[in-house]
């Protein structure tokens, strides 16, 4: 009898995971994964911060709370404390009263439930054909979370510029330009995932200005705010300067990274609306998507980040260990480039430095990415990306003469 799953092909594997699969079954004692997509310690070690220590212990002692349902919205204290971080503490959209969040599973979820709506609600009831726009290069689910929300028409940005290994300026202002009004844009907040590189303010401005003009509707996902800089203000400045300039706007928010709660799934998905009116309708649908999609979050890695936004104290700590873990990544970005120049490998390497948070691109191409992994056994993404806390003080001069034979043997 044939299964009724028969005709079921089989998915391909999700690249960085299929990356650190090759790397476990590695036999090699050298070996160096830089494809994992969290932090890591000088040790290779994942990192529990002290202050989540410290409030896990908190909520282990607080016998007042109890494991009932959630709101469908999620966790009241979480949803407003998240959106005062993307947007400020003095922000006059919230003072207005035209700011509401819905709690998501991680950012991956809250860009979700912000596709869903767009797609049913946005210009009209009918948005399949509503472009999207998403950079190129981008984190790669962001393409699969539009199409599996429903859109039909999902198209690439200008941003990378491999020859100057920076950032096309001129590409993304020729897209904004060209793009139909309307049109969605997915733009990273800060520290861009793969390239690690962003916008200048002035270039913000520019973008913002364009956007405005060909009413075109950004939608943010800010992963790494604090992680990129140290700084929270500084990670967010792009996003209040939009929300300044008086656009709607969603913004999707993670905090597996600056909470390094990765496995706990903590995201928010914050709503800047016209007005009062307009946020009540939108929240209220949004309320439905969630009902029929997680029905309503769960709450212990919730509680974990409410309780520290909302303690002065307990804030402050966690800006510190946030800006330790930032601080790590400035300080191997500035050895790796360091040790390529002292070793004479040939080409740039200024945008080393030049790009931040978690993620390099590295500029090496699939064929030296290959050469890397089969010959030096040091395991990096097809694109030459490559995450910064895979380097150690132990195997940073490794990786480095790596990079050296190979840029030096392979074209």
């Amino acid at each position: 009898i044939m299964s009724i799953f028969a005709e079921v092909p089989q998915a391909p594997p999700v690249a960085v995971f299929k990356l650190t699969a090759d790397f476990r079954e590695d036999t090699n004692a050298q070996k160096v994964n830089l494809g994992v997509g969290a932090y890591r310690t000088d040790d290779c070690l994942p990192w529990v911060l002290p202050v989540v220590k410290k409030v896990e212990q908190m909520i282990v002692e607080d016998n007042s709370l109890n494991h009932e349902y959630l709101p469908i919205l999620g966790l009241p204290e979480l949803r407003s404390a998240a959106s005062k971080v993307a947007l400020g503490d003095d922000s006059p959209a919230i003072k207005d009263g035209r700011v509401g969040a819905v709690q998501a599973l991680g950012g991956t979820g809250a860009l979700r439930i912000g596709a869903e709506f767009l797609r049913r609600w946005y210009n009209g009831t009918n948005n399949t054909a509503t472009p999207v726009y998403v950079s190129a290069p981008t984190w790669e689910n962001h393409n699969a979370v539009f199409s599996d929300a429903g859109f039909k028409d999902i198209r690439p940005y200008h941003y990378w510029d491999g020859e100057k290994k920076g950032l096309d300026v001129t590409g993304i202002m020729d897209d904004l330009e060209n793009a139909p009004e309307h049109s969605i844009f997915v733009l990273h907040a800060c520290a861009h995932n793969p390239t690690g590189t962003d916008p200048t303010p002035d270039e913000w401005k520019t973008i913002s200005e364009v956007m405005k003009r060909r009413k075109l509707f950004v939608f943010f996902d800010s992963a790494y705010q604090g992680f990129a800089s140290g700084s929270l203000d500084k990670d967010a400045w792009a996003i209040r300067y939009f929300v300044s300039e008086g656009f709607e706007l969603l913004c999707a928010q993670s905090f597996s990274k600056n909470f390094g709660l990765y496995n706990e799934r903590v995201g928010n998905l914050t709503v800047v609306a016209q007005d009062k009116d307009n946020l009540a309708r939108v929240l209220s649908q949004m309320e439905k998507i969630v009902r029929t999609t997680w029905s309503n979050p769960p709450s212990q890695g919730a509680r974990i980040v409410a309780i520290t936004l909302n303690n002065p104290d307990l804030f402050i700590e966690w800006k510190g260990n946030v800006k330790t873990m930032a601080d790590r990544v400035l300080l191997m970005r500035d050895q790796l480039k360091a040790k390529l120049i002292a070793l004479g490998t040939p080409g740039t390497w200024d945008h080393i430095t030049q790009q931040i948070g978690m993620f390099s691109f590295t500029g090496l191409n699939p064929k030296q990415v290959q050469y890397m992994i089969k010959e030096k056994h040091v395991y990096l993404m097809a694109s030459g990306r490559i995450n910064m806390c895979g380097l150690t003080s132990k195997n940073i001069d490794y990786v480095a003469e790596s990079i050296h034979e190979t840029v030096s043997k392979v074209q």
